[in-house]
């Protein structure tokens, strides 16, 4: 564990020592997340109503700087330029660094089409199927562990070889037996549950925006 990671880690229990129990967790679901980007993989993220939320909140923290600018690197900047010189150095000044994150709710013409077509529970599985590749990691937020649609993704994702990561409230569940890693807070009402996986999620991302960006 870095420094800087150790020290976000303590910040977030220090804020919220309840999830102290979680620390563990939270930090190897960060080392797949990482090593899933270090080896040019994706992050898939799937979830129902204040989950589905969640999953685009996690998408905007990671595509995009959550703390910090992320400056594009010097050469790819001069590359845009090269193509273009005016819309290349607007490009390159305003660009900003971005792990790929896809948030499988948000594609609403594929999902009320497969849904209307197919088997409305596959939606998420579906897209795994076509997102997903190994070495990629599947994110699931389900508060009660057992949400049907989210667990066929997970079929899914481990069939083709991805890592599964479970965010859940306390209780044992499917996912948190199906997952590689769940970060299982400690709370059991749903709109508790949500409360504290925000704090864990925005942990992640700030821990992996300072391993990938160096802030």
């Amino acid at each position: 564990m870095t420094e800087k990671a150790k020290a976000q880690l303590d910040l977030l229990i220090e804020r919220y020592p309840q999830l102290a129990v979680c620390k563990d967790d939270i930090m190897k679901a960060y080392e797949l997340i990482e090593s899933c980007y270090a080896n040019g993989g994706k992050l898939l993220i799937a979830g129902n109503g204040g989950s589905a939320a969640d999953a685009e909140h996690i998408v905007g923290e990671l595509m995009k700087g959550l703390k910090n600018l992320r400056k594009l690197p010097k050469e790819y900047a001069d590359r845009l330029i090269a193509v273009n010189p005016e819309l290349g150095k607007t490009l390159a000044e305003n660009l900003q660094g971005a792990l790929p994150a896809i948030a499988l709710d948000g594609h609403p013409a594929l999902s009320t089409a497969y849904q209307n077509d197919c088997e409305p529970l596959l939606c998420f599985a579906q897209q795994v199927n076509g997102y997903g590749n190994e070495g990629d990691v599947l994110l699931g937020i389900s508060t009660s562990g057992n949400s049907k649609n989210v667990l066929y993704a997970v079929v899914t994702a481990k069939a083709k070889g991805m890592k599964v990561i479970g965010l859940t409230g306390q209780k044992e569940s499917k996912l948190s037996d199906m997952a590689d890693v769940c970060i299982r807070v400690p709370e059991t009402e749903t709109y508790m549950v949500q409360e504290l996986h925000l704090p864990v999620y925005h942990t992640i991302c700030l821990i992996i925006e300072e391993n990938e960006f160096g802030v």
